[in-house]
């Protein structure tokens, strides 16, 4: 497997942190959580549960081993340094400031470790007048414009159902490691990953952001609306929804010919892209007209034989069973020691030469301590 050369020290707990983590187990990195003792990572109380264990947890945290260790303690934040002397990577994702205090902060692992590369996932970022403060995808999603763009055109500001800002912080915190390794190829020396859910946040507005630029206006919330593309986006059928992507000039005037309106090819409000998202309302109101006269798969069957970027809206149950999900590989069944088989999330990133795999649960709380202690100290001794 690609990373399976890679030791990694995973200090993280909730989710950025965990599933940045948990990227490069799945590409065979050895990850190590470290757990505080009692508790542990508080995504372990993050219902619903199975047989007693956080299905969330069991997720984000499949492919690594865990081990307790009281950085309190001297014994066990010595314990810890021995690890950190020969591993390649160490994530966290405390408040800027508390690694220090705890003695595991980027200068004193970096002192024991040269090469050792430090990704820390924050609210807000290492530096800047918000860096003390705390993080959590609602926060981040309010004040980076994310919020107030979602929703109904005449609605309030609407939090995305989903902790995207999370999500995507832990990508960017396995990006940046992966680019601070290809550093370490060429200077021989570790460094500072800094990542914020803050500026994961404001780059996910990507349109937005441009949009700004270009008119110095704030961007309005749209609802189903495209910034830039129309139309480019959900309609209802007769017995559910579809999602028409037909922004590009070929799709267009594919689309009209399917749904029976080709007087709007030549129409000068429908003309160009720019023209329909101009005038997207009465084109949506057009098309509403004409959708709902078929069901999803017949417009779907449809749109899809003309080579249109079309798709039925499913739920969760409906895409778990779709063939695609399916043949990608995208619900992987575990055997969990206290869950029993279970079912988690695939990998979404495909290698042709050095596939990841999903090998091994989430661990217990603690249930590889002893082992990860007893190779640190055989380590040592070797020494």
């Amino acid at each position: 497997m690609a990373l399976s050369h890679l030791k990694v020290l995973d200090l993280t707990s909730n989710l950025s942190g965990p599933y940045c983590a948990m990227i490069l187990a799945d590409q065979g990195a050895d990850v190590i959580k470290i757990e505080r003792p009692e508790v542990g990572d508080d995504m372990r109380l993050t219902p619903p549960f199975i047989g007693g264990e956080s299905a969330p947890f069991m997720t984000a945290n499949r492919n690594k081993r865990s081990a307790i260790m009281d950085f309190k303690s001297e014994e066990g934040l010595t314990a810890f340094k021995r690890l950190v002397t020969d591993a390649d990577i160490l994530v966290e994702n405390f408040k800027p400031g508390t690694a220090d205090r705890i003695g595991v902060g980027y200068e004193a692992m970096s002192a024991l470790n040269p090469r050792l590369i430090y990704c820390s996932i924050s609210g807000f970022g290492q530096t800047g007048p918000y860096a003390s403060r705390g993080g959590f995808d609602l926060i981040s999603q309010a004040m980076t414009g994310l919020a107030a763009i979602c929703g109904d055109e005449d609605g309030p500001p609407h939090r995305l159902p989903i902790p995207v800002t999370d999500i995507c912080a832990g990508m960017n915190g396995a990006i940046g490691v992966l680019t601070a390794l290809a550093a370490r190829e060429k200077t021989g020396r570790g460094q500072q990953v800094d990542v914020s859910l803050y500026e994961t946040g404001i780059a996910l507005g990507f349109y937005e952001g441009a949009s700004y630029f270009a008119t110095g206006e704030t961007p309005e919330k749209l609802g189903q609306r495209h910034r830039g593309s129309a139309p480019y986006q959900i309609f209802a059928t007769a017995d559910g929804h579809i999602a028409v992507g037909a922004s590009a000039q070929r799709f267009w005037s594919l689309t009209c010919k399917v749904v029976g309106c080709e007087e709007l090819i030549d129409d000068p409000r429908f003309k160009g892209k720019a023209d329909r998202v101009k005038n997207n309302k009465a084109l949506v109101e057009i098309l509403e007209k004409r959708l709902v006269q078929k069901t999803t798969d017949e417009w779907f069957q449809l749109l899809d034989a003309e080579g249109i970027p079309a798709g039925p809206v499913m739920n969760h149950k409906e895409m778990f069973s779709d063939p695609q999900a399916v043949a990608r590989n995208m619900a992987v069944e575990v055997d969990h020691p206290a869950a029993g088989a279970t079912k988690v999330l695939g990998i979404p990133i495909k290698l042709s030469e050095t596939p990841g795999a999903i090998r091994r649960p989430a661990p217990r709380h603690g249930e590889h301590t002893d082992e990860v202690i007893a190779i640190s100290q055989k380590d040592v001794a070797a020494e």
